[in-house]
């Protein structure tokens, strides 16, 4: 007898129908699968002979074929199990097979029959809603991502044999209620804030600068001067994420296999990874399995790269075109994906290999030649890439002490929303374009005019300063910010030497 169940494969951050085609015929027993299955799929064979018997049904003794269509895309992972039980009994007569019908099936079996739970439901989920599916049975432990889809009947088993009887109708599930976005937005605690940094005006304002344009940034200062403590600050003075942020950042994390038992990420991603950190992490990739790299999981967030120079030079170059395109296409033997990488990079260093060049307090005990050879550890094309360069002192033992209360990162992000609805405001005709650091060159003509004083300033510092026509562009970018957070409507002189000011190492002051 012959029995049809839907499942889906994941693609990158797609899902991709999967008609699990189950034939079981009179012969010698034995089971074959096909349609390019991986390791993890053929394995299911134990799995789901083990999951029946422990769950009270039969595994047939006859001979069993069980087709994955298509037969042209690889098969991996473990999301398939459910499904291929599912077709087992209905082509045993041991299920109704039009109970399955309308039904699609994720989940990876245990040996005593439990559902565990996979990574990468929300996508598929997703993907599944835009085909035109409706009906899900998914392990109970996916529940939470699951319930943020509208729209469809989602139904989280604990075990197969759950599912069967919800299936059969002897015991129906519930279908998983929607939860709300806002609830979980609205109870999310950041763990850092600027009210405890103390002084560092300067970096400050830096960073309330680079967050109101999702400007690239880079703090340089000596070791223990608050420079990491600044850079965690940052995602308490982001605006808050929309539901559709969450949800495509959720896929990613989801996919990566990451997500918390909330199910969803309602606040804006902040990853840091370690300076041994490869191309591969850092980009995504792997040898089969295509996951998404820390540029795809910091998307709609901050990608911290602390000590900038101590990271491979290969996985630095790497991040030029994402820092420009805001994805990341990557091509592997198994085919060629691409994850969203729209990231706010904010890197630290010091600015020499014992840290204290340019420092009021302690001495630099670097020759010039290492300074130099520290220095040429980042390309000049990746700093043209980063719109503010500011340094960071060592702070005052007075400034450490003082009870002078700090601005809070809540009134520092009041400003930034205010300055990011005039940037929505004004690109909401500009398909692509959401902040200042988005803009192309249509974009800078059109909303960045530039009085003859500001020309004048501009090219001044382009002639002293040896600026790229990049470079240029950017302090444009940054200008337009500066405006925006003053509330004026044209870019003024200050606005410009303000922008200039950030350019730290064009200014050859480190």
């Amino acid at each position: 007898m012959l029995s049809k169940v839907t499942s889906f494969a994941l693609s990158g951050l797609e899902g991709v129908p999967v008609e699990v085609e189950t034939d079981v015929q009179s012969g010698l027993p034995g089971y074959e699968l096909v349609g390019l299955p991986d390791a993890a799929v053929k394995e299911s064979r134990e799995r789901v002979r083990s999951a029946l018997k422990n769950s009270g049904k039969a595994f047939p003794t006859r001979k069993v074929t069980v087709n994955l269509a298509p037969a042209d895309l690889r098969k991996e992972g473990t999301y398939f199990d459910l499904a291929i039980a599912v077709g087992i009994l209905a082509a045993t007569g041991q299920l109704e097979p039009s109970f399955a019908a309308g039904y699609v099936f994720l989940g990876e079996l245990a040996l005593d029959g439990a559902l565990r739970p996979v990574a990468g439901i929300l996508p598929l989920l997703i993907s599944a809603k835009a085909g035109g599916y409706r009906k899900f049975v998914i392990p109970a432990g996916n529940a939470g991502e699951a319930s943020y889809i509208e729209g469809i009947e989602t139904y989280a088993a604990s075990s197969l044999a759950q599912a069967v009887d919800h299936l059969s109708g002897f015991a129906p599930l519930a279908a998983l209620p929607v939860s709300r976005y806002g609830a979980a937005a609205a109870a999310r605690q950041e763990k850092f804030d600027l009210a405890f940094v103390k002084g560092q005006a300067v970096a400050k304002r830096a960073l309330e600068v680079a967050v109101s344009g999702n400007h690239n940034l880079l703090l340089v200062g000596p070791p223990g001067a608050g420079k990491t403590m600044l850079a965690r600050c940052i995602p308490g003075i982001m605006p808050a994420m929309t539901f559709e942020e969450a949800l495509e950042v959720t896929k990613i994390h989801s996919v990566a296999g990451i997500l918390g038992e909330e199910g969803i990420v309602t606040a804006r991603p902040f990853r840091s990874p370690h300076h041994t950190a490869t191309a591969v992490a850092i980009c995504g990739g792997g040898s089969r399995t295509v996951k998404p790299g820390e540029i795809s999981l910091a998307h709609d967030g901050v990608l911290f790269l602390d000590e900038l120079p101590e990271y491979h030079r290969a996985a630095l170059e790497a991040l030029r075109q994402p820092l420009e395109d805001g994805v990341i296409t990557v091509t592997r033997s198994g085919g060629t994906f691409t994850f969203p990488a729209n990231f706010m990079l904010c890197a630290s260093m010091n600015p020499c290999p014992c840290g204290n060049y340019g420092s009021a307090d302690r001495p630099c005990t670097c020759s010039p030649s290492a300074i130099r050879k520290y220095r040429a550890r980042i390309s000049g094309p990746l700093l043209d890439r980063i719109d503010i360069q500011v340094e960071v002192d060592s702070v005052k033992y007075d400034d450490l002490v003082s009870a002078r209360a700090e601005e809070s990162s809540a009134a520092v992000r009041e400003r930034v929303e205010r300055a990011r609805e005039v940037q929505r405001r004004r690109f909401a005709d500009c398909p692509g374009v959401l902040t200042n650091a988005d803009m192309g060159e249509r974009e800078l003509r059109d909303f960045c005019a530039l009085s003859p004083d500001c020309e004048d300033i501009l090219r001044l510092s382009f002639e002293r300063l040896h600026l790229s026509a990049r470079a240029r562009s950017r302090i444009i970018k940054v200008a337009r910010t500066v405006a925006d957070l003053a509330g004026e409507e044209r870019i003024l002189p200050a606005h410009v030497l303000e922008a200039i000011s950030y350019r730290t190492y064009d200014r050859g002051q480190v």
